[in-house]
């Protein structure tokens, strides 16, 4: 076997990171420890493993290295009156298991940052990037914000905490229906990033999405009587549900149009569906709800032409009620296009201010090009593939638009 290389130490470093940091969050009490320990380890773990090979666990290993070197280090620190040093000492010796409602110590720690001092936005970013391991980049690009603005939101959240002396402990029960709309986007967001990576050679996190749905359901044993943990729930099953049939052999991007739907798990579909039943009978919709009555609604169809795309419509006509954004609003232009055409979805879509994401220059693209203007559609094209850093996403672009390109 080939000793493990640097791919390998990134891995765990994706797969484990938000665990690590979590459970090292609980032993400190201090988000800023936790941080640098994990960090430190998974810096040794680069070090060693190439020559000694990976551990048997190599979660533990980097859990277990962290713990020691911060302590290690806060003890010098604490040696030299450093307060801060000293009180998380004191908080890694005396402080025992902590009980409550939320046992999960990542799904704790995703309450825990979801503190009603900061603002939701920047409760989703900064929990994004302590569970879901994912780069400043990566957030800003969940938020179509530039890197240096998130960078300087991360920033001023910690500090915050830090200044204000916030917690990092679970909240009371009483405390978590406060904390459910943040709690909510923080896992629709790794489930996002993990479905379309921002950047890289694969379409798909396969880690992301199973993490944010295992949190999903831990919410939902937690509070099983709010309807928007269900549907966020059904949302993501369903979604998920169409993963194995979204890219070729070659890797790239399959549209649902032209997806093989007997590579959909079928058994996440009927779980997902469940789900929506049960939110239609409790009658109390939410945007999760409605969002996972649309991919429900997709997963009915036994072929691409057998959508009911005037229902869809619906669904999205009352979404955008809901959630008023250019997001909303773009993908509701997909819809447009089906019951309407691409003449009145390009209309929708050329009012909206989304210049900087990639995907309203894609769709407007495919649009354009369905009504013939080939040039329009190459040029918007090119400002789709400038703007995504998925490699599977640029390669089908690409095609799409040397496609248009031979039309003309």
């Amino acid at each position: 076997m080939d000793p493990p290389g640097l791919a390998d130490v990134e891995g765990v470093f994706r797969a484990e990171y938000g665990r690590a940091v979590a459970v090292l969050t609980r032993v400190f009490g201090d988000i800023d420890t936790a941080e640098d320990a994990v960090a430190d380890a998974f810096a040794e773990a680069a070090r060693r493993w190439p020559q000694g090979g990976l551990p048997p666990s190599p979660a533990d290993w980097i859990i277990t290295t962290a713990r020691n070197r911060a302590i290690d280090r806060l003890r010098r620190e604490a040696a030299s009156a450093g307060k801060h040093a000293q009180a998380a000492l004191l908080h890694a010796r005396e402080q025992p298991r902590e009980e409550g409602p939320v046992r999960d110590d990542r799904l704790r720690l995703i309450f825990t940052c979801c503190h009603p001092a900061l603002a939701t936005a920047v409760q989703v970013a900064l929990t994004l990037r302590l569970l879901g391991g994912l780069s400043t980049a990566e957030i800003a690009h969940a938020f179509l914000v530039p890197e240096p603005t998130m960078a300087q939101r991360l920033v001023r959240a910690k500090a915050k905490i830090r200044d204000a002396g916030i917690p990092y402990r679970v909240p009371a029960q009483a405390d978590l229906p406060d904390r459910l709309a943040a709690v909510l986007a923080v896992l629709y967001l790794i489930f996002n990033e993990g479905y379309t990576a921002s950047s890289g050679d694969q379409l798909a996190r396969a880690d992301l999405c199973a993490e944010a749905i295992r949190l999903g359901r831990l919410l939902a044993e937690l509070m099983p009587d709010e309807p928007e943990v269900t549907g966020l729930l059904a949302l993501m099953l369903l979604t998920e549900s169409r993963r194995p049939a979204r890219t070729g052999p070659d890797g790239a991007l399959v549209l649902l149009a032209d997806q093989d739907r007997a590579r959909w798990d079928r058994a996440l579909i009927t779980e997902g569906q469940a789900l929506v039943r049960r939110c239609l009978r409790r009658d109390q919709p939410g945007p999760y709800q409605i969002q996972a009555a649309i991919n429900a609604v997709h997963s009915d169809a036994p072929t691409a032409d057998a959508t009911d795309w005037s229902q869809i419509l619906q669904l999205y006509d009352h979404l955008l009620v809901l959630t008023p954004s250019p997001v909303v609003a773009l993908n509701r232009a997909v819809a447009v296009a089906e019951v309407h055409g691409p003449a009145a979805a390009l209309a929708v879509a050329d009012a909206l201010d989304l210049g900087g994401y990639y995907l309203f220059h894609a769709i407007r693209a495919d649009l354009l090009q369905r009504l013939d203007r080939y040039a329009d559609a190459d040029a918007a094209y090119e400002i789709a593939i400038a703007k995504t850093s998925n490699a599977a996403e640029r390669v089908h672009l690409n095609r799409a638009k040397e496609l248009a390109r031979r039309k003309r």
